[in-house]
Parts: C-alpha cells; structure tokens; sequence
C-alpha cells in the first residue's frame, strides 16, 4: 500500500501518484467495463492499457502533470485515473490542458470524482501556475458534464470531436474551461 507521503497530493479521500506497473492489471479491468467505457468508441484491453499508463508515466516526468493514478486513502486500493492531460488532437482550442477522470463503477456516487477534480485543478493553478484548464465529453455524457458544473467550469461550446469522427454517438462533444482566478475566488 502506498503510504500518504508518497503521493504527490491527496484530497480528503484520494491519493494521487504516478503510474506502476502493479496498476496494469486493475486498469485493465476499468477499461474493458462497457459501462465505464460506455461514452469511447471502445473498451482498451491489456495491451492498450499498458501503452496508456507509459505516456502517462512520460507525461508525468516532463511536465509535472498526467491523469494520476489515484487510490481511495482508506484502502490503498486504485479506483481509476483522474488529472490532467495535453490535448493535441486538431480544433481551435488545442494545444490544452484537459482535465479528465475514470473510475470503476463501485465507487460511483460517491462524489469521489467531484472532489478528486478539485484537488486537481488547486494542483494545476497552484502548483503548475497553468492559466487555464478545460474538460471534453460527448454531449450525451451527462454525466461527465455534471461534474464538470459542480467544479465550477463554464461552457464554452459544442463541437464535433476530429478525434470521435465519424461515431455519430460520441462525436458532438462539449466544451468547458475554467481560469486559474475563478478558482482563487471560491
């Protein structure tokens, strides 16, 4: 179990790190369930776990920041990923920093991913000095939106997804963004 000085910060329940390769195997299992993957255009087996949690890992060395590894601080036990990320893919808003989240659905709502957003944003402003973050989900990700309401982002706008293209389900994505002076007055 990881002890809570070897994370790189913790909100009340949740421990966020780096990747290990001890993660390989619970990853796997979030991303091969349908109904956590439900809004991709596909689950991620093993193999395309592993080449995730690698850029992760390399983001985290050369920027300071990546979807983090994140366990519940009860247990130790890793729930899934939340943090943030560079989006490159084409549109008028990227390159950015993209907050995002995935977790097992048994922890579901249970405001794990509410608060673990949170901390993830003060990280983001506070630590990495970033000016801005924003937040991307299928428009039918009601959901991931709710979330991203409750963390005080703002929506920017609806846009088809270069990366979703052609998935006429998941393409129409929302935008949301918040700045690092929104945070600072709450």
């Amino acid at each position: 179990m990881t002890t809570p000085s070897s994370y790189i910060f913790c909100s009340e329940r949740l421990g966020f790190r780096n990747w290990q390769d001890a993660d390989i195997e619970p990853m796997t299992a979030i991303n091969t369930d349908p109904e956590v993957m439900a809004y991709f255009s596909r689950t991620q087996d093993a193999s395309l776990t592993v080449a995730a949690i690698g850029r992760m890992r390399d983001e985290y060395d050369q920027k300071g920041h990546c979807y983090f590894a994140v366990d519940l601080l009860s247990s130790g036990e890793l729930i899934g990923f939340i943090g943030l990320h560079e989006q490159t893919f084409e549109a008028d808003f990227t390159p950015c920093i993209d907050i995002g989240w995935r977790l097992k659905k048994a922890v579901w709502n249970q405001g794990l991913a509410t608060e673990g957003a949170r901390a993830c944003l003060q990280y983001g402003f506070r630590q990495l000095q970033l000016k801005r973050i924003y937040s991307i989900t299928p428009k039918i990700n009601l959901r991931s939106e709710r979330i991203m309401q409750k963390i005080g982002m703002q929506k920017e706008k609806n846009f088809i997804c270069a990366l979703l293209l052609g998935d006429a389900r998941l393409e129409e994505c929302v935008l949301y963004s918040i700045k690092a002076e929104s945070l600072e007055n709450k």
